[in-house]
């Protein structure tokens, strides 16, 4: 297996079992990921938040259960911003896809293993197009995942981003007619739910990000200036971790394009 590429800014977050366990809620304000009580699920956990995204999907697959969540978030968190192959991106998304779906079929309230079988189909739709996605019947797939992580984890902001972003993608690649009728896409309720997401996590990036994005897609230029405000909000967020501030990088890499 090819080497993975290191995220960029190692030793900005430095993370243990300890501190983990004292900013779990903030740090899982988007997935409500329960604390966990396996010492190595949370030791898998710490690598995840300071950035070793390759070690942290070792360790989280060796604890097993609930370390496969680990595993699924640092493989998919690494793919979407750091691997530069596309090829070997959408592997490591079909890997995520795979072991979240018998993750489900194991534990099939675990909000999470639907969440990460739904971000990683999702994920790979876009590498491969999303017109293609559907034509292989992906939407559904990942409509049906979202659905049911957010009926089993309410507060789930980041189950509500990604289905907000269905929404949004499918209509501008089908428009809002056989969006609505074949896909069950429609504008109001993706808006509404990136809405939702950030009243319950004021603080995401990723959620000002992808919901200017979807504002453009549905709105087109007239929402040009709310989009550019959201992410000028977005490159300002405070991150807690090394994901979020590859969100937060991402902002501001966009507004300088």
């Amino acid at each position: 297996m090819a080497k993975w590429t290191p995220f960029p800014h190692a030793g900005d977050y430095s993370f243990d079992a300890t501190s983990v366990k004292k900013h779990w809620a903030r740090l899982h304000s988007g997935d409500v990921e329960p604390c966990p009580k396996d010492a190595a699920v949370l030791q898998a956990w710490a690598l995840f938040h300071s950035g070793d995204f390759e070690k942290a999907t070792a360790a989280g697959l060796a604890a097993g259960g609930p370390g496969i969540t680990v595993a699924n978030k640092a493989t998919a968190i690494y793919a979407n911003y750091l691997e530069q192959k596309e090829k070997t991106r959408l592997d490591l998304f079909t890997q995520v896809a795979e072991r979240a779906e018998a993750q489900a079929g194991e534990d099939p309230n675990n909000a999470n293993a639907w969440y990460w079988h739904a971000y990683a189909l999702g994920r790979y739709s876009q590498g491969i197009s999303v017109a293609k996605a559907l034509a292989q019947g992906l939407g559904g797939k990942v409509k049906e995942s979202l659905e049911k992580s957010i009926a089993l984890a309410p507060k789930h902001a980041d189950a509500r981003i990604a289905l907000g972003a269905f929404h949004a993608e499918v209509i501008d690649k089908v428009g809002s007619l056989i969006g609505g009728m074949t896909y069950g896409a429609k504008k109001d309720t993706g808006l509404k739910l990136f809405q939702e997401a950030l009243k319950l996590n004021p603080g995401s990036a990723i959620a000002m990000v992808e919901y200017a994005n979807a504002l453009v897609m549905l709105e087109g230029d007239k929402k040009m200036k709310e989009a550019t405000q959201l992410y000028e909000k977005a490159a300002a967020c405070e991150s807690a971790d090394a994901m979020e501030r590859l969100d937060v990088e991402m902002a501001r890499a966009e507004l300088e394009d």
